[in-house]
């Protein structure tokens, strides 16, 4: 039986703990409060994030890191992209020669602009072939109702994608693998920060035109940087982007969504976050996204005009105004 760790008990880390038993994995899930860990273990239920979803019995809970990873074949990391450094180093020492470490984050890292897989690598000394990256259309309210959802497992060594990709297939949820570790961690990165963007038009009161038009340059400004970056162009069209940045475009359920609406409804910086309980990872990411943009030379200023609204509190209205002004070029620009 695959033995499975993961380490985080927010909504995605919980559901996937869920994914994994259900597939047939030996579980074991790692949080940091006891009072949270002890009802998992008790009433199979994380009360703070998913209060109406009945784990499986299985699935272990608890506050010892080094219990969670013992004889892992596969260890799950789901914190918040800014955290994974401080985490991992924690966590790096108990990580079994074996264990494969699976990243379920979607984000760059502040400072370095380095992916999620990359932060792995240096902090746990593990080669490509340990370091697999899970991203798609992958909306933790729905999967938790075991609604039919895909994803891709992506990973340098094709053979780790397949074995994980075997470990998290159920009759809910489909894994497809792919090589691509570049394109599938960029999609999922920048679609954080055009959920925002579209949040903020929803929130303006604008249609579906405005919205289509941020959906489509958004995916535009991400594949033009992935092909700086190496990424397969092709991954772009598919689960790991178009599809991911369409379920947060779109639905309300999507924490950057979410966000930008409020902001986009006038609300402050400030306000926006005591109004939201989970982390939105484009509200950071959307700063390390531009500035690994800007060393490569690549234009993307729907992320500037986050950035913009974000971080430089500039009114919602006069960013727009801004983006429509911009010198005309081909599509294909």
């Amino acid at each position: 039986m695959t033995r499975c760790a993961v380490m985080g008990t927010g909504s995605w880390g919980t559901v996937f703990a869920m994914i994994l038993a259900d597939a047939g994995c030996e579980v074991t899930l790692w949080g940091r409060r006891q009072e949270l860990v002890d009802a998992i273990d008790r009433d199979h239920v994380n009360r703070d994030y998913l209060p109406e979803l009945t784990l499986p019995a299985g699935i272990r809970a608890t506050t010892d890191a080094a219990a969670a990873l013992a004889g892992a074949d596969f260890a799950v990391l789901s914190v918040p992209s800014q955290t994974l450094r401080d985490n991992l180093a924690l966590w790096a020492p108990l990580i079994e020669p074996q264990t494969a470490l699976v990243s379920l984050m979607k984000g760059v890292e502040l400072g370095t602009v380095k992916r999620m897989s990359e932060v792995i690598a240096e902090v746990a000394g593990v080669g490509p072939e340990r370091v697999v990256v899970v991203s798609g259309p992958n909306l933790a309210g729905e999967i938790a109702n075991r609604q039919p959802a895909a994803t891709v497992v992506a990973c340098a060594d094709e053979e780790v994608a397949k074995r994980f990709q075997k470990a998290c297939h159920t009759p809910y949820f489909r894994p497809y693998t792919n090589t691509d570790v570049v394109g599938c961690e960029l999609g999922g990165a920048v679609k954080n920060v055009i959920g925002l963007a579209v949040g903020m038009a929803n929130g303006m009161g604008l249609g579906d035109n405005t919205k289509a038009t941020l959906i489509t340059r958004g995916l535009a400004e991400t594949t033009r940087l992935g092909l700086v970056l190496g990424a397969d162009p092709h991954t772009f069209a598919g689960l790991a982007g178009m599809g991911d940045l369409v379920a947060t475009c779109s639905s309300p359920l999507s924490r950057n969504n979410t966000f930008g609406t409020n902001l986009g409804r006038g609300m402050t910086l400030a306000e926006t976050i005591a109004a939201t309980s989970q982390t939105a990872e484009g509200v950071k990411s959307c700063e390390s996204v531009l500035d690994l943009a800007r060393r490569n030379g690549v234009e993307m200023p729907i992320v500037e005009a986050v950035v913009d609204v974000v971080h430089k509190g500039r009114p919602t209205q006069e960013v727009l105004k801004g983006l429509m002004a911009r010198s005309a070029k081909p599509e294909r620009r």
